[in-house]
């Protein structure tokens, strides 16, 4: 298994929110469903100044990056036109239990 760390920033148009919150749920709904195959590790929300949702942040665990990839392609934030900006890194994540 291959871990991935995604920093991802939304788009700063006026929609930009609108387009978050309208996705959001689909997008919740997907996280909850890879957490239960062990593929989402952690994540939420990255926030302004003002406590605005403008990105997301996440570890995910998945067989090699095509399949991460495949994921990608159908997430709503990106389908959505949510995220702008995606970073994505291979990481060895730290267990504390071993």
């Amino acid at each position: 298994m291959k871990q991935y760390a995604v920093i991802a920033y939304d788009y700063t148009d006026p929609e930009a929110l609108d387009r978050r919150m309208a996705n959001r749920e689909a997008h919740l709904a997907g996280v909850r469903q890879l957490a239960k195959q062990g593929s989402f590790l952690s994540g939420g929300a990255i926030l302004n100044e003002q406590g605005k949702m403008i990105g997301s942040n996440a570890h995910f665990q998945f067989a090699d990056r095509q399949a991460f990839d495949a994921w990608l392609a159908t997430e709503p934030y990106m389908t959505g036109r949510v995220w702008e900006h995606v970073d994505i890194q291979e990481v060895r994540l730290f267990d504390p239990h071993g």
